[in-house]
């Protein structure tokens, strides 16, 4: 099967690129990691202005209600770009949990950035110390939140925050919406994979090494390719699985683990290789790649890390074997 996007996504895609591209990320990811967030919140502003905030969000509550596969464009190109704040989150898992809730107008109109705890893979909320919503999910219910202590994470611009279900119990499709947020997280890899491997080739155009481009090596050139490979054959299984979403496919939980597990095994690799292509300079704070590089770690683990999602996957297939046996 051949996954494309049609012309708008890609529009949609650009715009986002545009949007990013001119306001200066890295400095409003630095500033979110002191716990500054005004920058990082201009950033959310323009993502509203471009819909991505409502992508989710029914339209009775004045969103978009979008395909699966358009919240993917969008958090690739957020991963890309390394935006701070409860992404996954705020954009992806709230609006499926808020779903029969008039509060997820807020998410549309980018007045309310929200953040969720789902155990036991989501133990503690991101940003829940700045978050205007908490909500705590699972088995079919979801409940405002309300935080508590506060943790540092591998980075410094995701502060993971216990927090303390309060309120009544409220029936939300939490099934689904987990689903989304492995989907998101999977996106945002993608982008951050693909940025990392931008950064390095564009690095090894420009450094000399013993009087030669350090492009110009078999090994480097070796490196990067497995990168671009690994990069290119996740994407599809992320693409793949949104369409499992949208069409609520009886194969939607293997189709997001193999995807999420993808997508993290090839975003750590092209961490590993821009690391090795950058040298030292690229874990130093002042270099933009250590963002990334952090970013990726963080992820990695966010929504079930690629073991749970391996064995998951593996689940599906023997259930799937058994069948056709025993049939």
């Amino acid at each position: 099967m051949r996954f494309d996007l049609d012309e708008q996504q890609r529009d949609f895609a650009s715009s986002i690129d545009r949007a990013l591209g001119a306001a200066d990320v890295p400095t409003a990811v630095r500033a979110w990691s002191t716990g500054d967030t005004g920058p990082g919140r201009k950033v959310w502003s323009t993502l509203t202005d471009l819909g991505v905030t409502a992508l989710m969000v029914p339209e009775e509550y004045d969103g978009i209600g979008a395909h699966p596969v358009d919240l993917v464009v969008a958090a690739e190109r957020l991963g890309y770009f390394g935006v701070p704040g409860p992404v996954t989150e705020s954009v992806a898992v709230a609006p499926i949990l808020l779903a029969t809730d008039e509060r997820a107008g807020g998410l549309a109109s980018g007045e309310l950035i929200a953040t969720v705890a789902f155990p036991p893979h989501v133990p503690r909320a991101v940003d829940a110390d700045t978050a205007g919503l908490i909500l705590v999910a699972g088995d079919g219910e979801v409940r405002d939140g309300v935080a508590g202590d506060v943790h540092e994470s591998v980075d410094p611009a995701r502060r993971v925050v216990d927090v303390d279900a309060s309120g009544d119990a409220r029936p939300a499709d939490t099934a689904r919406a987990f689903e989304f947020g492995a989907l998101a997280t999977a996106a945002q890899l993608v982008g951050a994979g693909q940025a990392m491997l931008d950064m390095s080739v564009e690095y090894a155009k420009q450094r000399t090494q013993f009087g030669r481009l350090i492009g110009s090596y078999q090994a480097i050139k070796h490196t990067l390719a497995d990168v671009y490979i690994a990069v290119e054959m996740a994407r599809p299984l992320v693409y793949g699985a949104a369409l499992s979403l949208a069409d609520d496919s009886p194969d939607t939980a293997r189709d997001v683990s193999a995807a999420t597990a993808a997508a993290a095994d090839a975003a750590l690799l092209s961490a590993r290789s821009s690391l090795q292509a950058h040298g030292a300079i690229g874990y130093t704070q002042e270099h933009d790649l250590s963002l990334l590089l952090l970013r990726v770690q963080a992820l990695r683990s966010a929504w079930g890390d690629a073991t749970w999602h391996r064995r998951r996957v593996l689940e599906a297939l023997s259930s799937s074997s058994l069948e056709a046996l025993s049939s």
